[in-house]
């Protein structure tokens, strides 16, 4: 038994196995209902998505406090 060439980054076999794949299941009866049902969120789940992207927000404005800056360099 061989084994198949190692094609390194940029796989073209893996890559059209996985496109193949990926084909076949939006086509099939499974992929369309989970295509249907893709975003569907009831209430509490939406609270939940909001709260989330507001406490990303506030702290995406605060200084990180990880962050060390050298304040000798003037920049």
């Amino acid at each position: 038994m061989s084994t198949p060439p190692n094609e390194g980054e940029g796989n073209k076999t893996a890559d059209r196995e996985y496109r193949e794949a990926t084909q076949r299941f939006v086509q099939s009866e499974k992929g369309q209902e989970e295509i249907k049902r893709a975003g569907d969120v009831d209430d509490a789940q939406e609270q939940e998505i909001r709260r989330a992207e507001e406490q990303a927000g506030e702290r995406a404005k605060e200084h990180d406090p990880a962050e060390v800056r050298d304040h000798s360099r003037g920049a």
